[in-house]
């Protein structure tokens, strides 16, 4: 199997970039996209040229450091699944592919694919945990939980924060990643007294962060790899909005003339 791969090259943030033809000879329809990637890599290197800088580690949809675009979708055409885990038997013998990185204000380029997304740590750092002192660790167990509300809790937990929501999203918003993190814990017991707290600051390095604003196009959903719901979008709305009038100062009194 052959494949034309057109990639995005860029030596550093500030380094123009463009569009670099490669073809890949005996790629085997059973190799993942990285694995047809190092072997792309091993020819460049064989050939004294730089190699296609990627991210990746666990190689398994689990860790999300992997992804990029591949002809203008994040992940590549598979739904519910990442780059790492794509596989060549769905692209056929000949085709051309184009790959580029997250295109985002949030997640300027470091290296061809690579693009820094230190953005959704500095997200999490802002709320994303749980810090009220508990003591010992109580028994897994032991605090009952509704099982409607840990299902949800569950499927928002699924994040890995690879970052194709915002790559998707029109107006790069990372409102997908955000609302996952914020419902996960809102839902969870344990997490409740530092919930208000929560909402309110983790969006509030959303948008300092220069991520855009969620306008409802659903592309998030629709190539996030753990198919993330957009309920949890509204969910977080929904903890802001109660957090911000709980938190709000009263109306400051004015003498009259």
């Amino acid at each position: 199997m052959k494949l034309i791969l057109h990639i995005w090259r860029q030596k550093d943030p500030q380094s123009p970039g463009k569009m670099v033809r490669y073809e890949v000879q005996n790629v085997n329809e059973h190799m993942s996209f990285l694995e047809m990637l190092d072997v792309l890599n091993e020819d460049l290197i064989s050939r004294n040229e730089d190699p296609v800088a990627f991210d990746h580690d666990c190689r398994e949809g689990i860790c999300g450091s992997c992804g990029f675009m591949i002809n203008g979708i994040a992940h590549g055409p598979q739904r519910g699944t990442t780059v790492c885990q794509l596989h060549m038997r769905h692209f056929k013998d000949g085709q051309e592919l184009w790959l580029e990185p997250w295109r985002a204000q949030a997640f300027p380029v470091l290296k061809d694919l690579i693009v820094d997304r230190s953005a959704f740590d500095r997200i999490i750092a802002a709320g994303g945990y749980v810090s009220v002192n508990t003591g010992g660790a109580p028994e897994a167990n032991s605090l009952p939980v509704e099982k409607t509300k840990a299902d949800l809790a569950m499927d928002a937990a699924q994040c890995i924060g690879c970052g194709a929501c915002v790559a998707a999203c029109p107006n790069a918003s990372a409102s997908l990643f955000t609302a996952a993190k914020i419902s996960h814990l809102a839902l969870l017991p344990q997490a409740q007294a530092e919930r208000e707290r929560r909402a309110l600051n983790m969006v509030a390095q959303m948008q300092a962060e220069l991520f855009g604003a969620c306008t409802n196009h659903g592309e998030c959903e629709a190539v996030c790899p753990k198919e993330i719901k957009l309920e949890n979008i509204a969910r977080m709305n929904r903890e802001f909005i109660r957090a911000a009038c709980l938190h709000r100062e009263p109306a400051r009194e004015t003498g009259g003339a």
